[in-house]
């Protein structure tokens, strides 16, 4: 049977919080612990923001060593360990059950222990000044934790961007690391990593706006409602071109996944997620992740 809590004290988003209770599956331990509500990130789409950068910096370091998989692990475990501690705070604030506390300590506790041993094996490898990298999302994981704690985190999209910008970081780590010592080169792929997740988050701000949609307005409407997401896009577009066409400060392709960035906007503008569901939104950001990914790594193999 199923448990509703509710209080007028709450949120609308935060009512009727339901505990599932079940006198076998409760009796047995593991049962709380492997609930992926609390130990992977619910959000759709988010993990190409971890993903992207980590992968274009191995590609564009061209060596995969047991440093760049100890990397790897810390990053990752880093980004994951963001679900249960999100969801400590919301249990300590009164927005989640207290049943939920076990589980959300296991798994922090647990990512813990592995981005630490993770980058243990990178300080005796030589590698640890990489660390340094995530200095800076310590304030700004605290921001995010701040905000969950007064129930406002939610539609943030200038944390989100600063966010992205952190975790872009993991691009020149992975390259600085593959190339064997710091480059100053490995900053562009930091840049071109966060413009590019910039763009993603204000684009799926657009497609979630539009799934509110009652119809699809007129052309020119369209447009204005995604006036933003279509300026930051081209701005990213005309900004790589001019770095690599012009400067020829970066390789002469560069531009390429960021215009299929741009035509993927004008296309989500003309084309608005009307009553689209948030799963088929994130399904289609993170494909569209994917395939940027890919042609970032051809056209920077190309140079």
């Amino acid at each position: 049977m199923q448990i509703h809590i509710q209080g007028s004290h709450l949120r609308k988003a935060d009512r009727d919080v339901r505990v599932c209770y079940n006198p076998i599956m409760n009796s047995v331990p593991g049962s709380r612990l492997f609930r992926k509500q609390i130990a992977i990130p619910q959000d759709h789409g988010s993990w190409i923001f971890i993903l992207t950068p980590l992968i274009i910096g191995v590609a564009a370091g061209k060596v995969f060593t047991q440093a760049t998989l100890g990397l790897c692990t810390a990053a990752v475990c880093v980004f994951l360990l963001r679900q249960p501690v999100t969801t400590l705070v919301k249990v300590y604030s009164g927005r989640r059950p207290s049943t939920d506390l076990t589980a959300a300590y296991f798994w922090a506790i647990g990512y813990g222990l592995l981005a630490l041993a993770a980058l243990a094996d990178i300080f005796s490898l030589g590698d640890g000044y990489i660390v340094y990298l995530a200095v800076p999302g310590i304030p700004v994981f605290a921001w995010h934790l701040w905000l969950v704690s007064q129930r406002a985190e939610r539609r943030q999209a200038g944390i989100e961007v600063i966010a992205a910008g952190v975790l872009s970081l993991a691009a020149p780590a992975a390259y600085w690391i593959g190339v064997g010592h710091y480059d100053p080169f490995g900053w562009w792929l930091w840049l071109l990593s966060w413009l590019q997740t910039a763009a993603s988050i204000l684009y799926a701000y657009l497609r979630l706006e539009q799934r509110e949609w009652n119809s699809a307005p007129s052309r020119l409407e369209r447009f204005r409602a995604g006036m933003r997401a279509l300026a930051f896009s081209s701005f990213n577009l005309i900004l790589s071109a001019i770095l690599s066409q012009a400067a020829g400060l970066l390789p002469h392709l560069i531009f390429i996944p960021f215009l299929f960035q741009w035509l993927e906007t004008l296309w989500g503008i003309d084309r608005p997620a009307v009553k689209w569901k948030p799963v088929r939104i994130g399904i289609r950001l993170m494909a569209v992740g994917v395939l940027w990914t890919g042609l970032f790594i051809i056209c920077w193999a190309r140079g």
